[in-house]
């Protein structure tokens, strides 16, 4: 598996589709990696050079020390790219990737082309949710949260039907690193980026679920009507729109990035 050493630790990467076209970085959640885009590459893989990876004490990249603050995560962005001579790029990410992504058209604006936020929130709340999700990890580990997790990922309905899916990001939740995850919840935790919002400048697509409790359609709201010119696109889903609605998602982030939806 490729690896590249970051000042934070080792970086699991991958690269698909064609070397000549245009570079399209996606940014994970919190608590999956980068298989959770599994369903988006063959078409994305088409339009685009595509690199994923995984974050920072998530799948098989390091968990370094925490705890994490959103700028480490953006900063883990820059040094990627600086390492494996990437200048600037489309940029996806969803919930934490999306976060990662404000931070980086905010603050790196020369490093980002397009910009697709994907059920993601520039403050998420309340503190005590995570401090006791911190706390549950810490206690009982990963199994802890599986279950509760889950449920805010997918609605009962796509749970129901379509159990090979819903076992397999259980299994990619148990199985990442319990100090990763906790560093990542405490820097969301901390994060608020609303006043940096006014700074983005890169064409952005907001995406939302109509049923995502997680970051809820009304933080989609903020983020799209916070950016200059940005598009909003609510598709029937929960928290993981890229995986329960997948074609529609798919679609929509093709549709912006190669411009087709300049006319809608």
């Amino acid at each position: 598996m490729p690896h590249v050493e970051l000042p934070s630790g080792t970086f699991f990467y991958r690269y698909d589709g064609q070397h000549d076209a245009p570079l399209l970085v996606l940014s994970n959640s919190l608590g999956t990696g980068h298989s959770m885009w599994d369903k988006q590459l063959p078409v994305f893989a088409r339009h685009f050079r595509v690199l994923r990876y995984d974050s920072r004490g998530h799948g098989a990249s390091a968990a370094p020390a925490g705890p994490y603050t959103i700028e480490d995560l953006g900063q883990d962005v820059i040094h990627l790219y600086q390492a494996l001579g990437i200048s600037r790029a489309h940029y996806c990410g969803l919930s934490m990737g999306g976060m990662v992504g404000m931070w980086l058209a905010a603050n790196a604006p020369e490093r980002v082309d397009r910009l697709a936020l994907c059920n993601t929130a520039a403050r998420l709340g309340p503190p005590q949710l995570w401090g006791a999700r911190i706390k549950a990890v810490r206690v009982g580990g990963m199994p802890a949260i599986v279950s509760a997790v889950l449920v805010r990922w997918f609605t009962a309905s796509f749970m129901s039907r379509a159990n090979g899916v819903i076992e397999h990001m259980r299994q990619v939740l148990a199985n990442t690193s319990a100090e990763g995850y906790i560093a990542c919840c405490a820097a969301i935790r901390d994060m608020d980026q609303r006043a940096i919002l006014s700074r983005i400048r890169a064409t952005t697509l907001v995406i939302a679920g109509t049923l995502d409790a997680a970051s809820a359609p009304a933080d989609g709201r903020f983020l799209a009507n916070s950016i200059a010119g940005a598009r909003y696109v609510e598709l029937n889903a929960a928290h993981l729109t890229n995986i329960e609605a997948a074609d529609a998602f798919t679609d929509t982030v093709v549709r912006f990035l190669t411009g087709d939806m300049e006319g809608d």
